[in-house]
């Protein structure tokens, strides 16, 4: 805008030269203009106090959680089976298929005595509270025959895994979602420490024998269990005094990533295989028999 000479100005009648004067300042800088409301900050404000609110209140509810509990439980399989799948192998014949003998699916493992559910994940959602730390004794990660002689395992992070092949051919394990891929020489075996939390269960395979498969689960703070060949399960020093949400999970299942979702009404258990429980200081909580029904797992 152009400047208005200071002797025009002075000769002008005053409500004239007030409207001049506010059109300057209209026109100036913006640091002379009034404060105007900052809508952003404002609402960066009132974020960091309701923060600050819900971390006192998540303070509170850990520090109300007072000592340690466990559970325990049993998963056994209702119903009636189909025939085991032979599994195809088209590599190394003279070692994984030595004899003639056949390799089967794996997937469905039940206890001839008892049909109790083999292989069964579960594991809590968050804890707030963790006892022990982690452990350094080595976990056994072991392929036979062709065969990884884990199926399903679970280590915690931080917990090295001893990845060994007791076969006179290599192998290759391949854990998804890390970085761990590795040809195994025979009768070899190599350190495998996971880094990283797995949400669910990952898939282990070779990639030389693609038949092969097995899956791992890796938790930060070792709140994890697979069942074992009985459909047996146990969780120590979980923390009590405060809501725990489990995850159930297997392999076989046809719920949403794998959930088992049981009748079960006394524990709210969800379509997704999760329920809620909270424990007592010093208890121990015995689920009993969890029967999973032959359609869950598809025959």
């Amino acid at each position: 805008m152009p400047e208005v000479p200071i002797t025009i100005v002075r000769r002008l009648p005053p409500a004239v030269v007030l409207v001049l004067a506010a059109t300057v300042v209209g026109c100036g800088p913006a640091r002379v203009a009034g404060p105007l409301p900052d809508a952003a900050a404002a609402a960066a404000l009132r974020a960091s106090l309701t923060s600050g609110e819900s971390a006192g209140a998540a303070a509170e509810e850990v520090v109300s959680g007072t000592g340690w509990g466990s559970l325990t439980g049993r998963f056994v399989f209702v119903g009636t089976t189909g025939e085991r799948r032979v599994l195809t192998v088209s590599k190394d014949i003279e070692v994984c298929s030595k004899d003639g003998m056949k390799l089967y699916d794996n997937s469905l493992r039940l206890d001839p005595a008892s049909n109790g559910l083999a292989d069964v994940v579960i594991f809590v959602r968050k804890s707030r509270r963790v006892k022990n730390p982690v452990s350094t004794e080595q976990l056994v990660f072991d392929q036979k025959n062709c065969e990884f002689l884990s199926p399903v395992f679970a280590a915690r992070v931080g917990q090295p895994i001893d990845v060994r092949n007791s076969d006179p051919i290599g192998h290759n394990t391949n854990v998804s979602g890390s970085s761990f891929n590795q040809l195994i020489p025979a009768g070899d075996g190599t350190i495998f420490t996971p880094n990283r939390e797995t949400g669910m269960p990952v898939s282990v395979t070779c990639n030389i024998h693609p038949w092969m498969k097995a899956y791992a689960v890796f938790r930060d703070d070792g709140y994890v269990a697979v069942s074992a060949a009985d459909g047996s399960f146990t969780i120590s020093d979980l923390p009590a005094g405060e809501p725990l949400e489990f995850q159930v999970w297997h392999a076989r299942s046809l719920g949403p990533n794998g959930g088992l979702g049981l009748q079960k009404p006394e524990l709210k258990w969800s379509s997704k295989g999760r329920f809620e429980i909270t424990l007592e200081p010093d208890q121990v909580r015995d689920l009993g028999t969890l029967e999973v029904p032959a359609a869950a797992l598809g025959g």
